[in-house]
This record gives C-alpha cells, sequence and structure tokens, in this order.
C-alpha cells in the first residue's frame, strides 16, 4: 500500500464507526473531526458507497447508516482496550446500581471481541487497576438508567421525594439531564408541583414511575441552564436541591 493511502484509509474506517454510532453526520462536521475538506469527505463517502457499505444521503441534514445494517465488530487498539478497562474499573464504583450493572454486562460482549492477546492485558490491568473510592461499595440508588430513557424519551415520571432537609414531597416532572458531583447524580427537571425546574438528588429519590405519557421538549441547552442558575444563585446550581 502507498504510505499517502494509510491517512485515507484509517479516516475511511474511522467514517465507518463513527456512522454506526450516531444517527446522522454532517460532512462539515466530518471535515472538521479529520481536518480535510469538505469535497475530500465527499470523495470519502463516494468511495465507502462503492465498497458496499449502505449509507443514505438525507439533503441538507447528511449521513448516517441504512437502518438494521451491522458492520462486522470493530477491532479495539491497545490503548482502546487498556481504557474501556480503566473505565470498568471507575464505573465499579459508582453508587447507582443500575449503571454497574449495565457497564458490567456492556463491557462482557465488548471483551468478547477483543484479540486474544488483548484479554491477557486485560485481564492484567484488572488486577492492577484499584480506585480509591466508594471503598465500602455502597450503593445508594438504582433508577439512573430509567431516568435515562426518560429523558431521551421525554416520559413523564412521578416520583416520591425526600428533600436534604427531610421534606416528603410526591412529583410529576419532566426530566431534562442529569450530572455527576461529589458523588452524587443529580437530575434536573421541569417540576410540576412547583412549575419550575428543579434539581434533585436520585438517591433521595424514595420511588419512581415512569408514565407512557409524554411531553414537548425544553428548548433550552444544558449550558443555557447552568447560565440561569449561576445568575440565580451565588453556589452551585445543586444548592439548595428541591
Amino acid at each position: 500500500m502507498n504510505e499517502n493511502e494509510k491517512p485515507r484509509l484509517s479516516r475511511l474506517t474511522s467514517i465507518v464507526t463513527q456512522l454506526q454510532s450516531k444517527k446522522i453526520l454532517t460532512a462539515k462536521t466530518l471535515a472538521e473531526k479529520y481536518n480535510v475538506s469538505i469535497r475530500t469527505i465527499y470523495r470519502d463517502i463516494r468511495t465507502l458507497e462503492q465498497s458496499g457499505i449502505p449509507i443514505v444521503t438525507e439533503e441538507g441534514k447528511g449521513y448516517s447508516l441504512l437502518e438494521g445494517y451491522q458492520l462486522p465488530p470493530i477491532m479495539f487498539t491497545e490503548n482502546e482496550a487498556n481504557a474501556l478497562i480503566t473505565a470498568e474499573k471507575l464505573i465499579s464504583k459508582n453508587k447507582d446500581q443500575s449503571l454497574v450493572e449495565n457497564y458490567t454486562n456492556a463491557i462482557i460482549k465488548i471483551k468478547a471481541v477483543l484479540r486474544y492477546s488483548q484479554k491477557e492485558t486485560t485481564n492484567l490491568l484488572t488486577e492492577r487497576i484499584v480506585f480509591r473510592t466508594n471503598i465500602e461499595n455502597k450503593t445508594t440508588s438504582n433508577y439512573l438508567m430509567t431516568i435515562q430513557s426518560a429523558i431521551s424519551k421525554f416520559q413523564l415520571m412521578t416520583i416520591d421525594y425526600t428533600s436534604l432537609q427531610e421534606e416528603f414531597t410526591t412529583r410529576t416532572i419532566e426530566s431534562f439531564a442529569l450530572y455527576s458531583t461529589q458523588e452524587n447524580w443529580i437530575l434536573i427537571a421541569f417540576c410540576r408541583l412547583r412549575n419550575e425546574f428543579r434539581a434533585f438528588r436520585i438517591d433521595q429519590i424514595q420511588k419512581l414511575k415512569l408514565h407512557t405519557e409524554t411531553f414537548e421538549p425544553h428548548k433550552m441547552s444544558l449550558q443555557e441552564y447552568f447560565e440561569i442558575c449561576r445568575k440565580k444563585y451565588s453556589s452551585s446550581p445543586d444548592i439548595p436541591l428541591s
């Protein structure tokens, strides 16, 4: 292979991986990611199409893979495999049981496609990496995965919630976003009881019910939410918690 072709082959492989992991990508986004011209991306897409990759072009939107098309497992580099193992050790210390269980199941499937030599390395690293957080492996919540689903599907939720001031309330909320701070997961949601956005620690949620009813997505970014909080409070947006 011509040495000049190697960077392009690497880029083509990466573009396929990007298309597999995202719903739609624009030529501009790809050009900026790989530091090439948009015209170069057009040529790359044609090359992939000619090689049999079923790429769907949506005028004015971008590119995606044909729904239902499955590519063979992607081989990980040594550093990528090591990064996955490091993430596994970190996530195993998370206090939300649903996250730990689902990541553990996912990493087992990922390890199945590793080369034999990589499996030996990852097994060694598993024994040699330790995170000195949550040493007692405490579990304080089991709702993170359900909440993530509600955020992505715009589903209403009803929660029984005890605030840090020990006030018990039942709220119907429109989940908006999640962030983690000081080993606690914080849910940002529009509270229909208070008629405004509030922050809830998910380890304070006593009971959660997911509704089939949906709500209209809020036309606000997470960064805009934090900016509103910065102006409203002199302290961090999770203080006071609902």
